[in-house]
C-alpha cells in the first residue's frame, strides 16, 4: 500500500507537451473523415477502430500471455470499448443530423459531465482554476457552435447524439483514470479499440449498412485518421490519465474544435465567421487555464482498485 508521502510525479511535466500534441492530432479527425466520405458513417468508425485493434494487438497479446489483463484491469479495458463503440457511433451518426460545429462542439463538452462526477464522488474534485476554465471554455464553445445549434427534430436529435457521445468519452477517460499507475496505455486502447469496433460492425450489420469504404482514397483517409487522431491523439490523452486528473484531459479536448475549424478554413477553404473565430480564441483561453499546470493528484500515482486487488 502506498504511503503518504509519495515522490513527484516525473511524468507530470510532460502533460502539457503532450496535451497539445495530442490536441493537434484529434483536430484532424473531422477533416480525414470528411475527405473518407461517401463511405457510410458506421463503416468509418468501425474501419478506424478495427485498424488500431489490428496494429495494437501484439501488445494485447503479449499483456494475454503474461498474466496483466484480467481481473480489473480486463473489465475496464471492456467497458472503455463500449464507451469507445457508442462515442464513434453517436458522434458520426450526428453528423448525418446535425451541423458539424453544433456536433463538435456538443460532443467535446465531456469536461462538464467530468467536473460534476469529480464534485460528487469527491475523487478529483476540481480546482477553482479548473472550474474558471471550464466556465470560460462553455462561453467559447457557445460562440464556436452556438449560432449553428438548430432545433428541428432532426438536429435536435444529432445534437442528443453529440452529446452522449461527450458522455461515451466521459465514461471512457473515468475508466481509464480507475487504473492509475497500472493503466498500460497500449493494451488498454487497444482492447477498447477492438471491442468497440466489434459492436459498430455488429450495429452496422443490423441496420444493413455497407461496411466497405467507398473508395480507395477514402480508405487512405481512414488510414490517416487511424494513424494520427487515434493512434497519437488518442494515446496521448489516455496517457495522460496517468498523471493528472480526467477533468483536466477533457479540458484539453475543448481545444479540438478550434483545431477542426482552423484545418477546415486552410484545408478545405471553409470560411471562418468573425464570432467563429472569437469563440475559438476564448477556447484556447479556457485549454490555457486547465493544461498550463495541471493538477496531479496523489490518487493518480496509484489506483485505489489496483491496490485492493494487490494488498489481498
Amino acid at each position: 500500500m502506498h504511503s503518504g508521502s509519495e515522490q513527484p510525479d516525473p511524468g507530470a511535466r510532460y502533460v502539457p507537451l503532450a496535451m497539445l500534441t495530442a490536441v493537434v492530432a484529434i483536430s484532424f479527425a473531422a477533416i480525414f473523415f470528411r475527405e473518407a466520405s461517401p463511405t457510410h458513417p458506421l463503416a468509418m468508425a468501425a474501419t478506424r477502430l478495427a485498424l488500431v485493434a489490428a496494429v495494437l494487438s501484439p501488445f494485447v497479446a503479449r499483456a494475454v500471455r503474461a498474466g496483466r489483463l484480467r481481473g480489473y484491469a480486463l473489465r475496464a479495458s471492456l467497458g472503455a470499448g463500449l464507451a469507445y463503440a457508442v462515442h464513434f457511433g453517436a458522434w458520426v451518426a450526428s453528423l448525418e443530423l446535425t451541423s458539424v460545429a453544433a456536433s463538435v462542439t456538443l460532443t467535446t463538452a465531456s469536461p462538464l459531465i467530468l467536473a460534476v462526477v469529480g464534485t460528487v464522488t469527491r475523487r478529483d474534485p476540481p480546482s477553482l482554476r479548473a472550474w474558471a476554465a471550464i466556465a470560460v471554455g462553455v462561453v467559447g464553445l457557445g460562440l464556436v457552435g452556438g449560432g449553428d445549434l438548430s432545433f428541428g427534430s432532426d438536429a435536435l436529435l444529432g445534437d442528443g447524439l453529440a452529446f452522449l457521445g461527450a458522455a461515451a468519452v466521459a465514461v471512457f477517460l473515468l475508466l481509464g483514470r480507475s487504473l492509475g499507475r497500472d493503466l498500460d496505455v497500449w493494451v488498454f486502447i487497444g482492447v477498447a479499440a477492438a471491442v468497440g469496433a466489434v459492436v459498430l460492425v455488429l450495429t452496422a450489420w443490423a441496420l444493413d449498412a455497407p461496411l466497405a469504404p467507398a473508395s480507395g482514397r477514402a480508405f487512405g483517409f481512414l488510414v490517416l485518421a487511424t494513424v494520427f487522431p487515434h493512434l497519437v491523439g488518442h494515446v496521448l490523452l489516455t496517457w495522460c490519465l496517468r498523471h493528472t486528473t480526467p477533468t483536466a484531459v477533457g479540458m484539453a479536448t475543448l481545444g479540438e474544435p478550434v483545431g477542426a475549424a482552423f484545418l477546415a478554413w486552410v484545408w478545405l477553404g471553409e470560411p471562418v465567421a468573425t464570432v467563429t473565430a472569437i469563440g475559438c480564441a476564448v477556447t484556447l483561453v479556457a485549454v490555457g487555464l486547465a493544461v498550463a499546470r495541471p493538477r496531479v493528484p496523489a490518487g493518480a500515482m496509484v489506483s485505489p482498485r489496483a491496490e485492493v486487488e494487490r494488498d489481498g
